[in-house]
């Protein structure tokens, strides 16, 4: 099936799926919903969702705010702050998601599942769906939906790997194994990629290290646990490993990154996003065709542990079309829809039966791996701190990974930072 056909077939059913979802009146009246989203691939995603919609729904149009990351927190902040009722749905990163909770911004899902006599659609990966719960466990209320299946994956040359003697790379040990031997054998490689930006960048790569070796952010009581025999291994493990990264590797980020990679120079990249990866099998664009490896990062002493990064919808509790909004979320959350999008755009969908679609596993090779990890994913700390956590974690990795500081030292300063910020 040709990638056109496979699109206008998920048209067909992705519309054949919506009437049920606005049927009932005989008259409608004309609604535009707003919605504060992202910018880039995700407003292309979100624009092509809001077309569909609109051929079925020619009654709702849409006004989409395409924002970066910062003006979108600052702009729902503002206006549900303000009880304005600006918009309709709003795109929440999933760690902002409990703030905004906590300050009772977000209609009850739930309740409107329940009201409608609905089920929420079990195609939808459980593990993601819970990060639109408050509070963050399986029974709590649902307050968003998972539109965008972001998880931290990892990469590396199955075929360089394979040479060395690694069929897979299942432990960190294993990849700093094969970075030793790439330094030592292919001195025009480079064995290690990672972003080394202080900050969230550092921070985001990581994590998946940190949680391997059984550390943790917060402890069981909510308390800063950087103080741990856990978390210096994975410190020292870290900068052992950067240590067969390329020169400069602590101005890196997520560009460097996904071209050393296609360009055939980077063997092992700690983190890969699906938005950095989608030309990865073209030939017009990638040196690595069917050579590259995309799964989840590798276990330790703790199994795998891919970072999620869902991208959630949710309404404002001031919304002034609810019920077209929760129309709206459940036809972009659908399995047909969640499929299109990845089929036009290669957005990471948040469905069981995306990640399965024959089409897209072909042109997509690692959405087995991508599933395996949104299902297996560890979510960030739930804590109204974690930004300014990530910042103070961020600022001593990178100090540690240029040589001002060593392991021991970074934690001591993080611990103590962390304890000042939550006092």
């Amino acid at each position: 099936m040709t990638g056109r056909v496979f699109v206008a077939v998920l048209l067909v059913a992705a519309l054949a799926a919506v009437p049920a979802f606005s049927a009932g009146q005989a008259e409608p009246e004309e609604v535009e919903l707003t919605i504060a989203g992202r910018d880039g691939a995700f407003g292309d995603a979100l624009n092509l969702a809001a077309d569909l919609y609109t051929e079925e729904n020619p009654d709702v149009s849409f006004e989409i705010l395409e924002l970066s990351g910062p003006e979108l927190l600052e702009q729902t902040v503002i206006e549900l702050r303000g009880d304005t009722g600006a918009f309709d749905i709003v795109m929440v990163d999933d760690p902002f998601l409990p703030q905004m909770q906590e300050a009772g911004w977000l209609r009850d899902l739930d309740a409107m599942y329940e009201e409608r006599g609905l089920e929420i659609d079990d195609d939808l990966i459980d593990n993601v769906v819970t990060l639109g719960r408050y509070p963050y466990d399986e029974d709590g209320t649902l307050y968003a939906l998972p539109y965008v299946g972001n998880v931290a994956l990892f990469a590396y040359r199955h075929d360089i790997a394979e040479q060395y003697g690694y069929p897979e790379l299942a432990t960190w040990d294993d990849a700093l194994g094969l970075a030793r031997e790439i330094d030592e054998h292919e001195p025009d490689k480079d064995p290690v990629l990672f972003r080394g930006v202080a900050g969230n960048p550092i921070v985001t790569g990581f994590m998946p290290i940190f949680a391997a070796h059984g550390a943790e952010v917060l402890d069981d009581d909510g308390e800063p646990a950087f103080d741990t025999p856990e978390a210096l291994a994975a410190v020292e493990f870290f900068l052992e490993l950067a240590r067969y990264a390329p020169e400069g590797v602590v101005s890196y980020e997520s560009a460097q990154v996904a071209d050393a990679l296609m360009a055939g120079r980077g063997v092992i990249a700690n983190e890969v996003w699906p938005g950095w990866i989608g030309d990865l099998e073209d030939p017009e664009v990638s040196e690595v065709v069917g050579q590259v490896e995309v799964t989840t990062p590798p276990a330790q002493v703790e199994p795998p542990s891919p970072l999620l990064g869902i991208w959630l919808l949710a309404i404002p509790e001031a919304a002034e079309h609810p019920d077209e909004a929760f129309d709206f979320l459940r036809f972009i959350t659908s399995g047909e829809v969640q499929a299109e999008l990845a089929a036009e755009t290669g957005q990471a969908p948040t469905t069981v039966s995306a990640h399965q679609e024959e089409e897209l596993v072909e042109e997509y090779h690692w959405f087995p791996g991508q599933l395996e990890a949104l299902q297996e994913g560890v979510a960030r700390p739930r804590t109204d701190y974690w930004a300014e956590i990530e910042d103070v974690l961020g600022d001593h990795l990178q100090q540690a990974l240029i040589g001002d500081i060593n392991a021991e030292e970074a934690l001591d300063l993080t611990q103590e930072r962390v304890i000042e910020i939550m006092e």
